[in-house]
């Protein structure tokens, strides 16, 4: 782990460092598998990724919200996936240094920050997705803690997390006000971890599980009904800005390589990139890139100072997910049979950016909300 005098430039060179020496060879190795994310732990851990906004007192860097952004957008220039899969862990340590008693931080924040084991947050069911105050998931009231029942679906790390921040229904009929959050841990007694979900980004480690009868203590309640729901909801406010952040960086790969390629690569006597039609192309990719670039560095600093963004996160994701997806098939055309190439990033960006498109609220769901800024 890093030092706690460690300033953000030298974090985020350091995070250049672990692109180049563990990220990019897993890929070149064709070796990206949904436990990508866990194999790379504690080489993420090393160089500071999974305690970026965790208090220095507890081991973390205690660096604001829009260096985890900054860390998504260098980790997602290569996969996507594995760039959701490490931000997923350190944000399940993030929010038990936030809300968690002294018990769980004394169980969880070492193992977590330092790669021990992996996190996720599980949100997600079988037949509920982004109306989230939906969940069928209950926690029922007993002597000394909750009995956990459901189930969750296409939750990313859940092919290999051991902590999970699950959250269930308190009181039927209560909707968001009865929705609390309990830490589950995977090796006890209810909990049944199923097929993983078979994904055109495999290395975001989307799973499932069940849990049957699951006893959770008093103290592995994270948040309580009626902050839970409130507490989720400024997350995932966030996840849509570094997601964002994310399209933005994959874009910006396909762009430098079509650049690279348009250089060398020649029909009809010239390069690629002398052809008027061909280059336009990229100058369409630009702008748009430019422009969203732009909207996630106000939004990041928006939840940096703590100000509102929930109306600027979802016209940031709506924006950067649907520029990724225009432009990224296009400069993979632009490439010819080798933008089809698997050592390329095309095929795997174009992937990535139709999921990101879904996760942490659909472009539909984020439409409907900016639209209650007009009524």
């Amino acid at each position: 782990m890093m030092s706690s005098s460690t300033t953000l430039e030298s974090f985020l060179s350091q995070i250049k460092h672990f692109v180049i020496n563990h990220l990019t060879p897993t890929i070149e190795s064709g070796e990206i598998s949904s436990m990508a994310g866990k194999n790379l732990l504690s080489s993420a851990a090393e160089y500071g990724l999974l305690g970026i906004e965790v208090p220095v007192r507890l081991g973390g860097s205690g660096f604001p919200f829009s260096s985890k952004v900054a860390a998504a957008k260098l980790l997602s220039f290569n996969d996507f996936g594995v760039s959701m899969s490490l931000i997923n862990t350190h944000n399940v340590a993030e929010q038990i240094a936030r809300l968690g008693s002294s018990n769980l931080i004394e169980r969880h924040i070492k193992d977590l920050i330092s790669g021990k084991k992996s996190a996720c947050t599980a949100l997600t069911e079988p037949e509920v997705g982004s109306d989230f105050s939906a969940i069928k998931t209950t926690a029922k009231r007993v002597q000394n803690g909750w009995i956990l029942n459901g189930s969750k679906a296409w939750i990313t790390n859940a092919v290999h997390a051991e902590v999970f921040v699950v959250y269930a229904q308190t009181e039927s009929n209560s909707g968001a006000n009865g929705i609390a959050a309990f830490i589950v841990e995977s090796q006890k007694t209810g909990f049944t971890r199923l097929e993983p979900h078979k994904s055109p980004v495999p290395s975001i480690g989307a799973g499932a599980f069940t849990l049957s009868d699951y006893f959770c203590e008093d103290i592995e309640m994270l948040s309580p009904p009626g902050e839970a729901f409130k507490d989720i909801l400024q997350a995932i406010n966030g996840a849509r800005i570094y997601v964002a952040a994310m399209c933005c960086s994959m874009l910006e790969a396909c762009l430098l390589r079509s650049t690279a390629y348009g250089k060398k690569r020649y029909t009809f006597g010239k390069p690629l990139l002398a052809h008027q039609g061909w280059r336009w192309q990229l100058a369409e990719a630009a702008v748009e890139l430019e422009a969203a670039q732009t909207m996630v560095h106000s939004a990041a600093s928006l939840i940096d100072t703590e100000k509102e963004a929930q109306s600027i996160a979802a016209k940031t994701k709506i924006f950067a997910t649907r520029m990724a997806q225009k432009h990224v098939p296009i400069l993979m055309h632009s490439m010819g049979a080798e933008g089809l190439s698997l050592h390329q990033p095309f095929t795997r960006h174009l992937a990535a950016s139709q999921m990101a498109g879904l996760v942490d609220g659909s472009t539909e769901m984020l439409l409907e909300r900016i639209t209650k800024d007009f009524l």
